[in-house]
């Protein structure tokens, strides 16, 4: 797939030149309008409508989330007072776990079945156990043989074996089979909303390769479906949609959409891609050895590489590609390690007590590395990376002596535990790469103290951006490229973007957190036999 074959220009005065990006998040949808330069013109936010009814569902209703996107659409237009006809083109980012069915006519068949959906974890050990691959190469003679199931499957993919696509897809398949049959395509959340802004039908169904990673039958590095594995697991090749580079435009702003959401017909609309790669790019996150801290309610560390070496071994990294071509953005991530923090905060509230994250942060700051020789466990519902579902949170060394400033201090430098076990890992497939910066973003970007932690045990500077949109810009910067505004789009992040002064470990600490860094893997296999024990028995 040439880049220059799957872009096209369009011009305009470039005073009067707009871009618009729509984040397609787990907590709602937030749009964006900008300047060519960078210029954030205006925004508007709608929470989503997760529904779960039952345990382990969790799901969303497509057109709900449409229509946000074309209110929120509109009103940027409104807000910014900008022309209709100025704007160039629209890019959009999604949550890369999900997926949904549509028919033929691009209508949706199933609810938007969540990354936060679990329903699907029986079939995650059918995936397991396979040993079909196929393709590119990127398996190895591994790829058969007793074991070897799921290193096959990261090689091809590029991630373990998680709540995503490919255990979802077999779920549809298996327990939902006449709605199975209804579905023409499985698609990303972005890709479902490209495809009603721009009037797609089935056959133009596509993902970006920025979510290959999750789809769960993908070759990651030929960037295409694995016969073999569709073979092996029995799923239809017909129903999975093409694979496109992200800054491809898709298709044009059809008329009756375009009056839905004030803008003009035939702006182009480009592929889109997952919401990490989107961040990532918005936040400055573009040269080897740039890491990245997404500090919200999931805790997630990345970090900028160029080449592709999955993590057969330790099975928790994630191997995306980022929007910049010819770079990896290998990710893991605490699945509520921000919410652990809430969790502690609204517990210091009960019963009448007062506590703000001001005042335990307060607290916290004036205590030593190590919480006093206090640990957190940050895994409340399970372990994502790797996955492991009988973990649960815990305390660790508690005495007379803690207070409620040791024990918040403990819960956030339970997630800088957690980041530099990524970062061993990362070092450990790659001695070359030069992990030198953390660029963080996200709520708790906004906490010195919390920064000053996660610095000081990872040894590395910590740089929030100047400003907090990095999503969106993500976004408008890939279309940008897409319709040729910008040449080079690693370029275009680096002129747009500027950071606060940057939080510096103190190498003092960072030795007095070695001794802590050692114990937190120690703890969580120490404790994995009674959280199996535990769960077995209240079950």
């Amino acid at each position: 797939m040439a880049e220059a074959g799957s872009r096209e220009t369009r011009t305009g005065a470039r005073g009067g030149a707009y871009l618009i990006g729509v984040d397609l998040g787990t907590q709602g949808t937030k749009t964006a309008l900008y300047t060519v330069d960078g210029v954030l013109c205006a925004e508007a936010f709608l929470d989503s409508s997760l529904v779960t009814p039952t345990p382990g569902q969790a799901e969303e209703d497509a057109d709900t989330r449409y229509a946000a996107a074309l209110r929120t659409i509109r009103e940027v237009v409104e807000r910014s007072g900008v022309a209709p006809q100025d704007v160039q083109a629209i890019g959009l980012d999604g949550q890369m776990a999900g997926i949904m069915g549509i028919d033929e006519a691009y209508n949706a068949v199933t609810p938007y079945d969540s990354w936060l959906d679990t329903r699907c974890e029986k079939y995650m050990d059918r995936l397991r156990g396979g040993g079909g691959s196929g393709g590119s190469g990127s398996e190895s003679s591994e790829s058969s043989g007793s074991g070897s199931g799921e290193r096959a499957f990261i090689r091809l993919t590029g991630c373990p074996v998680t709540y995503a696509h490919g255990p979802k897809v077999l779920w549809w398949k298996h327990e939902r089979p006449e709605a199975y049959a209804r579905i023409a395509k499985f698609v990303t959340m972005s890709a479902y909303i490209a495809g009603k802004l721009t009037g797609l039908a089935a056959r133009d169904a596509y993902i970006d390769y920025t979510q290959l990673h999750f789809a769960g039958f993908g070759d990651i590095l030929a960037l295409k479906w694995s016969d073999a594995a569709l073979s092996e697991y029995g799923v239809d090749a017909s129903k999975l949609p093409r694979i496109v580079p992200p800054w491809e435009v898709v298709g044009r702003l059809k008329a009756d959409q375009a009056g839905l959401c004030g803008l003009a017909e035939g702006i182009p609309v480009v592929a889109g891609c997952g919401d990490q790669p989107a961040t990532s790019l918005g936040a400055g996150v573009h040269e080897v050895g740039d890491a990245f801290d997404v500090s919200g309610t999931a805790s997630l560390f990345a970090c900028c590489t160029d080449e592709y070496l999955p993590d057969v071994r330790r099975k928790t990294l994630i191997f995306s590609r980022a929007l910049v071509p010819g770079r990896w953005l290998p990710l893991a991530y605490i699945n509520g390690g921000g919410l652990s923090m809430r969790w502690f905060k609204e517990l210091c509230c009960e019963g009448g007590g007062a506590a703000d994250y001001a005042a335990l942060e307060r607290e916290a700051e004036v205590l030593g590395p190590g919480s006093g020789d206090l640990m957190f466990v940050p895994h409340f519902q399970g372990r994502v990376c790797p996955n492991d579902p009988n973990v649960r949170g815990s305390f660790a060394g508690l005495n007379w002596v803690h207070r409620r400033g040791h024990m918040f201090r403990a819960v956030m430098e339970s997630i800088g535990y957690e980041y530099s076990l990524y970062a061993d890992i990362l070092r450990g497939l790659n001695q070359k790469l030069p992990i030198d910066r953390v660029v963080v973003i996200g709520g708790g970007a906004k906490s010195r103290v919390f920064g000053k932690i996660k610095a000081d045990i990872l040894g590395l500077p910590y740089y929030p951006p100047a400003r907090q949109d990095a999503p969106t810009l993500g976004c408008v910067l890939n279309a940008g490229y897409g319709v040729g505004i910008y040449r080079d789009i690693a370029d275009a992040a680096r002129r747009r973007i500027r950071f606060s002064d940057p939080i510096l470990p103190d190498p003092e600490a960072t030795r007095a957190y070695e001794k802590y860094r050692r114990l937190y893997p120690e703890l969580l296999s120490s404790l994995g036999g009674l959280y199996r024990q535990l769960l077995t028995k209240a079950n």
